[in-house]
């Protein structure tokens, strides 16, 4: 169900004039009190008061609906102003974006943190505009290891294993290690364990390797040593990350691959935590899974392009601290980051902004990358039940073929 609100309490500007400015985002919360359309209500009501005349429109979409959501409203030609998601380069094939330079004044680019900057660039050219940034780590239950009689958080993938069924056999939670396969992030915990065993999406010349001998290696081993055994969910491929991570926050989970956002729901779990390097099948990766969420503006929504570029700055020279530590999220502004690390509220980030800098991405920059993302989510999580070489062959045969289209 898509959430909308509209700040203004009128009509949505279907007079034409220019000054309605249409969001849609993307909803973080995982419940009522921390809903995104909080957030965009604070920012829509703070812009309207600061510039007369304009009005914000804000629908805000969950995270499993907004890409179909999205492409049902460009075929119907009723465009966002203003997208913000986790993909953009399908959008600058389809020439439907401005540039950054067109929409941000140059005040708001030199704010963005140059590395996410350039992880925007399509061909060299800045589309995307960084929203918030995330690196992932091991998450694990402090109080579960100890009574399963682990020592150690694990560095391996056999040493998790074996972790994994030291808690089975204590009986310590209801699932020893999450691994959340689902339509929700299956691309995220995919590379995670991909990137332990040498793998990933694509080779250093950006050619698709989703069925490489190493990432079916890594499938037929979580089949065998997690799935089978009964350490996991029962059925990965339908099981999400949000799901994981609510079962981690209420104690059932021993371990999982997380992000930020899960720090602030394991303390209102009242959970012991610790966090570690994401164990490798040869020991704790060296490169993590870096993620960055996405702002785009479109060409042919209804907004003038002053209007937009006056939100745009608006939002990311005042607002962006608001919704990095709304989320316990990194952030992608130069202010914004200097304001977490040196306020002292942000101690329990410090792991995972280690990891940040030598993190490796989703091929953002590529136009099919979002059709492919889309097909990892559907189907790819089956590769840890079924056959990862007909799972994961299928999915290469869609991704050459997504590929291929956008040239």
């Amino acid at each position: 169900m898509a959430l909308g609100l509209s700040a203004c309490g009128g009509d949505s500007g279907s007079d034409g004039d220019g000054k309605t400015i249409k969001v849609v985002a993307a909803d973080y919360g995982d419940k009522a009190s921390n809903a995104s359309k909080l957030y965009w209500k604070d920012v829509a009501d703070e812009f309207e008061k600061a510039n007369d005349g304009y009005q914000v429109d804000v629908q805000v979409i969950n995270w499993n609906d907004i890409d179909k959501q999205v492409k049902n409203m460009i075929q119907a030609g009723d465009m966002p102003d203003l997208l913000q998601t986790g993909g953009y380069a399908d959008k600058v094939a389809d020439d439907l974006l401005y540039k950054a330079d067109d929409v941000l004044s140059p005040k708001t680019k030199d704010l963005l943190i140059p590395s996410f900057a350039e992880a925007g660039e399509v061909d060299g050219t800045q589309y995307g505009i960084p929203w918030v940034s995330s690196s992932r780590v091991l998450f694990y239950n402090k109080d579960i290891l100890k009574k399963a009689g682990v020592d150690e958080p694990p560095t391996t993938w056999d040493e998790l294993a074996d972790a994994a069924k030291k808690i089975k056999s204590k009986k310590a939670a209801d699932t020893p290690y999450a691994l959340p396969l689902g339509p929700e992030e299956t691309q995220g915990e995919t590379m995670m364990w991909e990137l332990g065993n040498g793998g990933g999406y694509t080779d250093d010349s950006g050619k698709y390797t989703i069925d490489s001998p190493q990432n079916v290696e890594t499938f037929q081993w979580l089949s065998k040593n997690l799935v089978k055994p009964g350490l996991t969910y029962p059925n990965p491929a339908s099981t999400d990350r949000k799901t994981a991570f609510a079962d981690f926050a209420a104690g059932k989970v021993g371990m999982l691959n997380g992000h930020p956002s899960l720090i602030q729901m394991a303390k209102d779990g009242k959970v012991d935590y610790g966090v570690v390097p994401i164990p490798g099948k040869e020991g704790p990766l060296e490169s993590t899974l870096g993620v960055a969420d996405w702002m785009m503006a479109f060409k042919d929504g209804g907004a003038e392009q002053e209007g937009v570029k006056k939100f745009l700055d608006f939002t990311y020279q005042k607002k962006m601290l608001a919704f990095d530590e709304m989320y316990n999220l990194m952030p992608v502004t130069t202010d914004a980051l200097k304001e977490m690390q040196t306020n002292g509220k942000h101690k329990d980030l410090e792991p995972l902004f280690e990891v940040l800098p030598d993190a490796k991405f989703y091929p953002l920059g590529d136009p099919a990358w979002d059709v492919i993302s889309a097909e990892i989510k559907k189907t790819g999580g089956k590769a840890a039940t079924d056959d990862p070489k007909s799972v994961l062959g299928d999915l290469q045969k869609k991704a050459e073929t997504a590929a291929a289209d956008v040239k």
